[in-house]
Order: C-alpha cells, then structure tokens, then sequence
C-alpha cells in the first residue's frame, strides 16, 4: 500500500501511542480516572473566558466558589 501524505497524522498518533505504551495500557485497564479532575479544570476555565477582561481575582474566585 503506497503511503501518501493523508497517513502522515496516523503515523504521527500511532509512534506517540507506542512512546507512551505503558500510559495508554494503564489508561485502559485501571479503575481510576482523573476525569473529574479535568471536568473541574474545564469549569474554571470556562468561568474564568466568560469573566475575562471584567474583574479582578476575588470575583474569578466567588464565581467559582459558588459555580454548581
């Protein structure tokens, strides 16, 4: 099968996944997961792009704090 410049990305991702063999095996086979800590990481930047340019640090904090 010729390789042609399409298959460039796929390389890219598959030479990263065997860089990182051991991560993605532990990735998909353990029970833990850091996604609620990135689902939080993701709410303070959100509330933080929705305030920019509006307030100061106390403000981004209470939003926070008080964010469901």
């Amino acid at each position: 099968m010729p390789r042609t410049r399409d298959s460039k990305p796929l390389r890219s991702l598959a030479r990263g996944l065997r860089q990182d063999f051991d991560a993605v095996t532990a990735g998909l086979t353990l029970e833990w997961s850091s996604g609620r800590v990135e689902g939080n990481v993701n709410r303070v930047k959100r509330i933080k792009r929705d305030g920019y340019g509006r307030a100061g640090f106390d403000l981004l904090r209470r939003q926070i704090l008080l964010a469901d």
